[in-house]
């Protein structure tokens, strides 16, 4: 079946009334946490030719055709030039699916296919690819969910693929995340704006104090302070104080986010309601009956990390347990080390851990909570619970530039063993940057973590995926769920084949019937607790 002749299977009669006021609602892409007046602007003009350390990093030839391989598998088709206006970009309330054969009958096992058209705001059938779409099939009375893979036939049409999982009735959904306009802008301000979120340094000696901008990448025209980690080759800069050393630096916060980032004709592409996880409706039945399982099943080249059914996360992986109860835990946690390094979506699994398991007791480091370290153990048990922020780029309040490290570094510095695990996630902070920046970081704890399992290759290495969130106009030019699905294929490619488990949080966030969230809800983190204990204490 040719895909460029569709009319006849997805005619997308949907009502659709838009005033001009409506298409064109005013959009504030100003954040209203600007500069302060004692930091240099980084939208300055003295800011235009910057000094950026990973645009000449040093590579062998294995890395670099990694990193060359990786980008070229990241590149994203899109419109055939700039210059789209936004009545021609993708519109989410003319466009539909059908779900192919949805009057066959269907039974456990078997794959479904839905077609889905885009079409513009005039109603046309787009001509081009390059829309991000989400979709998932659900059964909200079974509290049943698994999402599907998406097929861009680069002119107007995709096809998502299902594997029915569950018997009863299975209701499709697809979501227009960004139309391919909008994505053409969150490509070039990841390429032209990497400095849009910047951050800042208090520098302090006796009474003397200065507050000056951080970041990858700073301005040539001012001296600066290189804290590009001796181990890593990791770059980091601050501009350097007028009347102290570079030295003096005490802390690192975020800064703020650039304003203004894009044009009238641009921001229309970033509204909420109109192109910013919209869904798309069916031309047609959205639901198809499940029958329970033929005795034979159809294989299908895409299989999903996993489904829930009652709220429950069944992995793909044949090891996956419930631990339901506390003593559930502290039994396979007893006598380990558990080092969690990351963001805060895997701090969400230290306080998950802590607030569930009775024995297990935080002590005060006088650290603020939610920016660490941290730390809890249970003295009877002999369990000790570890969590540690990735050093910068990371956007959380002050953090002591003591307090500033690597995860290649910490992870370096862990003897490891079959009472050892480490579990690791980075992708968040990374978002506004090129995605070279995040390659170099992975590349450096990939090979911290293979110095580890060399040494110790009993220890359990665990790498939790991204995971989707809540999208409005401001946090899609600086945290968008397409940035955060790059970065996520790029973890995925480069620890494919090691001796690790990647957990797949991005599937068990978007398979859920609750709203998206950058830090989802117990009852998901939860499902991630058990996937994680299930691969360090399998049965």
């Amino acid at each position: 079946m040719k895909l460029n002749n569709k009319n006849s299977l997805c005619k997308c009669h949907l009502t659709y009334e838009c005033s001009a006021q409506h298409l064109y609602q005013s959009t504030d892409l100003i954040l209203s946490q600007a500069a302060p007046d004692h930091l240099e602007q980084p939208n300055s003009p003295a800011t235009k030719e910057f000094f950026c350390d990973y645009q000449r990093q040093v590579l062998t030839r294995s890395e670099h055709e990694e990193q060359e391989s990786l980008l070229q598998s990241l590149e994203w088709p899109g419109p055939p030039h700039r210059k789209i206006t936004f009545l021609k970009s993708s519109d989410a309330a003319h466009s539909c699916f059908v779900i192919l054969n949805s009057q066959k009958t269907f039974a456990v096992g078997d794959v479904i296919e839905v077609l889905v058209r885009v079409q513009d705001f005039e109603g046309r059938p787009k001509k081009y690819g390059g829309d991000y779409l989400q979709a998932r099939i659900h059964t909200p009375s079974l509290k049943a969910g698994a999402v599907g893979k998406v097929v861009d036939h680069q002119n107007g049409f995709y096809t998502v693929f299902f594997i029915l999982l569950w018997p009863g009735n299975v209701t499709v959904s697809v979501v227009l995340v960004h139309p391919s306009e909008g994505i053409q802008v969150l490509q070039r301000l990841r390429e032209e704006k990497p400095d849009r979120v910047y951050f800042k340094s208090l520098f302090r000696s006796g009474g003397t104090a200065e507050t000056k901008m951080c970041n990858v990448c700073l301005s040539r025209k001012l001296p600066v302070c290189n804290y590009t980690d001796l181990q890593t080759g990791e770059p980091w800069f601050c501009y350097k104080p007028g009347k102290l050393s570079c030295s003096n630096r005490i802390n690192h916060a975020k800064g703020g986010y650039l304003k203004n980032l894009l044009t009238f004709e641009e921001s229309l592409l970033f509204q909420s309601g109109i192109n910013i996880k919209v869904p798309i409706l069916a031309s047609g039945p959205d639901t198809v009956v499940v029958h329970p399982r033929r005795m034979k099943d159809k294989g299908s080249k895409f299989v999903p990390s996993g489904y829930y059914y009652h709220d429950n996360w069944i992995s793909s992986r044949s090891y996956m347990r419930q631990f339901n109860k506390p003593e559930d835990i502290t039994n396979c946690l007893q006598g380990k080390v558990v080092h969690l390094f990351g963001d805060s979506t895997i701090r969400q699994w230290f306080e998950y851990l802590t607030g569930f398991v009775p024995g297990l007791r935080t002590f005060d480091l006088g650290s603020p909570k939610n920016v660490g370290p941290l730390l809890a153990i249970d003295v009877e048990h002999n369990i000790m619970l570890k969590y540690r922020c990735h050093g910068p780029p990371i956007r959380f309040s002050t953090v002591s530039s003591h307090e500033l490290r690597y995860i290649a570094n910490e992870v370096d510095g862990i003897v490891g063993g079959q009472n050892t695990v480490v579990a690791i996630t980075i992708w968040s902070h990374f978002s506004t940057f090129p995605l070279v920046v995040y390659i170099r970081r992975m590349r450096n704890i990939r090979a911290a973590v293979l110095r580890l399992l060399e040494r110790s290759p009993d220890t359990s290495v665990i790498v939790r995926s991204a995971n989707v969130q809540e999208l409005g106009p401001e946090v899609s030019l600086f945290n968008s769920d397409w940035f955060s699905l790059q970065l996520d294929m790029v973890m995925r490619s480069m620890f494919a084949g090691l001796n690790v488990l990647v957990l797949d949080a991005w599937e068990i966030s978007l398979a859920h019937y609750l709203p998206h969230a950058l830090h989802p809800k117990p009852i998901i983190v939860k499902n991630q607790i058990d996937e994680f204990l299930s691969f360090v204490c399998p049965n």
